[in-house]
């Protein structure tokens, strides 16, 4: 019954056309996948066969329907498309049902008819093939399938599908051949290892086409460097018993193989060889196209060899063939001779090692490496011997001797190898010091040697000996790097390294990189008399860098300043002295030297005017000369207004005056010289210095006096006025300006500060609302007690209590003085207290009060008339007015604060004072004493 549903649903599908669908409904039947297969009774390979016949019969319409309903005009990519959807389905159930026939013959065969189809189902096969699900093809289909992949260019997929496919139904003489053609030679290897078990020819093939240019010593093209790179791997994979390029050999041929390969390998002559070949023509092949691997792949093999008597003797005697070729052969480089015996050297350091070469022949290649006279290949010659020493081969010389050839030849990391075998290290550092590629390595090297662990007192104290010998060589190899090892390594040997460096030069370089800051580990290492070494640096700065004088001054505090300031005078450093003189406190004679420097480049530049106009009245090549003189007046004039400035706070008005008054005479009379020598641009810019200085000493002197002093100067005294208005003038700008200034910031000041008073007026002044008429802790109404006078406090969070019932409760909430009385809130602070333990004073919440109202209630006998009294009223700021008082002291900042702050201080003692109102019905008064802070003051 089931059967028969299932069936009907394939045959409904099918009549719609849903062959893709059917076909997945009914192979879910045929595996017992679909749910009304679970617990159906019957044979399952009886029900397998009925559906899989029923696939078979989809397969054949789902065929031919496509080819019905193939477009037949159009994109050929529409109708490769169009097969693309059928031909893998077909082929992928045809696998599954496991009816290859039926795919190779009768659908092949109806597909065959559409060449589009054809095509399809042909490149539709190489992911089945790749992926192992298709391992063979019939004759026919084969030979399609070359046709159609040589026909387009598919020569990778082609090879692809070849080493995966059974070979021994193939036309080989035409598969071979279509390889050959196309370069394709795995699949060439493939074939004639898979279906004749022959292993040979494909070398001698390969053999055939890289040996000629290599024997005639031309270049290789890509395509035979191809060649040459898969002969290597093929001969590797041969000899380690796995086929080429996938899989394994079978396993009763693996030792026939290797034995194969090492005959071919150690031919005297080829097979059509001529009379001039060399003997051993494919050893030598093979070395010339790349030496290393081809001794790589044999290192491979020969790990293998353990019992194998037979792979033994082939072993020595591709030894002997590698030797004879190679040895004293002009053909190959020190290179490839070196690679050699490094091979040789590694086979002969094995323990169980029983190859043979004999010792003059390493000696003989010792003298071909270490030859003095070549001087070509000489780092190459160098490392090939390094390598085979490094592997063991030092065990094949005699070391003096070789210690003797390196040395000769220059091989210094060769002597560095020998001689660190013998621990002398001392020695190794005229290794580094001579070899010209390793000279800046010598810095590491000693202080590794020095620092690291591992080596004795003795030793290190030799390396440390032959640095200091060679102390003047690291010094000019490498300042910097030298003054490192020295602060490491070499600190108690300062004086002695300073006296062995004879250029003044060398040794102002290094005492530059030794004295700088450092940072790490050593930033703070104290050397011996530091500051001699500094001031010699200073005097050394003097002479060959005067640039870097004030940085070195500024930073440096290891000189002595009387030492340094005679160096500085010696040296004719004006402003170095100057700012010594000002460090020590002489601000006098700091200004007296920078004054005489400004002088000397005002004297320059009044010499300079007077020869910068030619008699035409054009500018010669002086006037950039004038430029640059007008630059370091500039410069040196700033420089003695900055001193000026510095100092002129700690003078009295006389100490000032000694400063700044010879800075105008002096920049008055340059003013009065300039003037008369024609030179407009230079009496315009002194006339702007001298208004600069004017500016600057107008904030420590006073205008009369330097009015008065101006008109008291000889200079001006016997002119006309005329000569100073522009002095004068420029003045009372700038006093005018001044007055301008401070007035409008004055009136904006008192503007702000009167609406920040006026706010906080009102906000001080606002009423206080309680929540409830009852107090907080009795709970009874305020205006019910009649029975005697209370007084009732209410805080600014709304709370009300009795006078009595809040003192009840004062313990750690409330204390009375005679001066003032305090008050917290009750139920806030025990609220507060509850959740953090904190205090009033500590955290104020808006439950904790900062300004209370204390209101006095007083009650007569019952029916008495109320009587109103009039009681002083005490305020304090609360959170908002706080914020409010914290804002306007932002505001104003400086001089003129002081009231307010003075004001606020007053507030804050008062912060807390209840507000005592009388308590009458109806008659409540509110009085506020607040006094305002006054006006900024001027």
């Amino acid at each position: 019954m089931a059967l028969r549903n299932w069936r009907e649903r394939i045959d409904c599908l099918l009549k719609h056309e849903h062959f893709v669908e059917a076909l997945s409904l009914a192979w879910s039947f045929h595996e017992g996948t679909a749910k009304a297969v679970v617990g159906l009774f019957g044979d399952p390979v009886k029900r397998k066969g009925v559906v899989g016949d029923k696939m078979v019969e989809i397969l054949f319409q789902f065929a031919e329907h496509a080819l019905k309903k193939c477009p037949e005009q159009g994109k050929i990519q529409v109708m490769e498309q169009h097969f693309h959807d059928v031909v893998p389905v077909l082929v992928d159930y045809c696998l599954l049902l496991k009816r290859t026939d039926l795919m190779f013959n009768q659908l092949y065969s109806r597909l065959v008819e559409n060449m589009v189809a054809k095509g399809v189902f042909l490149e539709s096969l190489e992911s089945y093939i790749v992926a192992d699900r298709l391992g063979h093809l019939t004759t026919p289909i084969m030979k399609d399938l070359l046709a159609h992949y040589h026909g387009n260019g598919m020569m990778d997929s082609l090879e692809r599908c070849i080493v995966h496919l059974d070979v021994t139904s193939l036309d080989i003489q035409q598969v071979v051949q279509v390889c050959w053609e196309n370069q394709l030679y795995d699949a060439m290897i493939y074939v004639f290892n898979s279906s004749m078990n022959d292993y040979i020819t494909p070398m001698e093939k390969l053999f055939a086409v890289i040996g000629p240019p290599l024997r005639a010593g031309r270049g290789l093209t890509d395509e035979e460097v191809v060649m040459g790179n898969k002969l290597l791997v093929y001969i590797s994979c041969c000899l380690a018993g796995r086929a080429y390029p996938l899989g394994d050999i079978p396993e009763d041929l693996v030792v026939q193989v290797k034995n194969q390969v090492f005959e071919f390998l150690i031919r005297l002559h080829s097979a059509d060889s001529l009379e001039e070949e060399e003997v051993f023509p494919f050893i030598r092949t093979l070395l010339h196209f790349d030496t290393r691997e081809f001794l790589n792949v044999l290192a491979m093999t020969f790990e293998d060899f353990k019992n194998d008597k037979q792979a033994l003797e082939y072993q020595q005697r591709i030894v002997d063939i590698l030797l004879q070729v190679m040895v004293d052969n002009p053909d190959f480089t020190p290179s490839q001779v070196g690679g050699l015996f490094t091979f040789l050297a590694r086979q002969l350091a094995k323990p169980d090692n029983t190859l043979f070469v004999n010792r003059k022949l390493f000696d003989q290649v010792l003298e071909f490496l270490c030859c003095p006279d070549d001087d070509s290949r000489h780092t190459e010659r160098q490392q090939v011997l390094l390598e085979l020493l490094q592997v063991g081969g030092v065990v094949q010389f005699n070391e003096e001797r070789l210690l003797a050839l390196a040395e000769n030849a220059k091989f210094y990391q060769i002597c560095e190898f020998l001689y660190e075998k013998k621990h002398l290290y001392d020695r190794i550092i005229d290794c580094y010091l001579r070899d010209p590629l390793r000279k800046g390595e010598i810095f590491s090297y000693i202080h590794n040697l020095m620092s690291m662990p591992g080596y004795s007192p003795e030793e290190k104290q030799m390396v440390k000996d032959k640095g200091l010998q060679h102390i003047q060589e690291l010094v000019t190899l490498d300042p910097s790097k030298s003054a490192d090892l020295v602060v490491f390594h070499y600190a108690k040997e300062v004086q002695q390294i300073i006296s062995e460096l004879q250029d003044d030069q060398l040794l102002f370089k290094f005492l530059n990189c030794l004295l700088e800051p450092r940072e790490g580990h050593h930033s703070g290492t104290n050397l011996p008399l530091e500051r001699d070494l500094h001031e010699l640096l200073l005097g050394l700065l003097c002479r060959f860098a005067p640039q870097q004088l004030l940085s070195f001054l500024q930073t440096s505090q290891h000189y002595r300043l009387e030492e340094a300031i005679q160096i500085t005078q010696k040296y004719h450093h004006n402003e170095a002295t100057a700012y010594l003189l000002e460090k020590k406190g002489d601000v006098h004679g700091a200004f007296a030297v920078l004054l005489e420097t400004l002088k000397e480049k005002l004297n320059l530049l009044t010499a300079e005017g007077d020869r910068g106009v030619e008699g035409d009245g054009r500018l010669n090549k002086e006037e950039s000369d004038s430029e640059s003189t007008l630059t370091r007046v500039t410069d040196s004039l700033n420089d003695i207004i900055a001193l000026c400035h510095r100092s002129s706070d700690n003078l009295y008005q006389q100490q000032r005056e000694v400063l700044w008054f010879p800075l105008l005479e002096t920049m008055m009379a340059s003013q009065k010289l300039v003037k008369g020598l024609n030179a407009e641009h230079t009496f315009e810019v002194l006339k702007e210095l001298t208004m600069k200085v004017l500016n600057c000493m107008s904030s420590f002197i006073s205008l009369p006096a330097i009015i008065q002093r101006i008109l008291q100067d000889p200079v001006y005294g016997k002119g006309k006025l005329a000569e100073i208005q522009g002095l004068i003038l420029g003045m009372l700008d700038t006093f005018n300006y001044e007055q301008t200034l401070l007035e409008t910031t004055t009136s904006l000041l008192n503007h702000d500060l009167h609406w920040s008073l006026a706010h906080l007026r009102a906000a001080v002044t606002r009423g206080l609302h309680p929540r409830q008429d009852h107090c907080n802790i009795c709970l009874q109404q305020y205006k019910r007690r009649q029975d005697s006078a209370e007084e009732i406090i209410v805080f600014s969070c709304g709370h009300l209590y009795h006078f009595q019932c809040l003192q009840q409760k004062d313990s750690g909430w409330g204390f009375t003085s005679e001066v003032q009385q305090r008050w917290s809130c009750y139920k806030c602070s025990s609220s507060q207290r509850g959740r953090g333990g904190l205090s009033t004073e500590t955290k104020r919440g808006r439950s904790t009060s900062l300004a209370q109202t204390r209101v006095t209630s007083v009650y007569h006998d019952a029916g008495a008339e109320a009587h109103r009294k009039k009681v002083v009223v005490d305020a304090t700021l609360d959170l908002q007015q706080e914020q409010s008082w914290d804002q306007l002291r932002c505001l104003y900042r400086g001089p003129s604060r002081l009231s307010i702050l003075s004001e606020l201080a007053h507030c804050r003692s008062n912060e807390k004072t209840g507000l005592l109102i009388p308590a009458q019905p109806g008659s409540e008064i509110f009085q506020l004493k607040l006094s305002p802070p006054p006006l900024l003051e001027e």
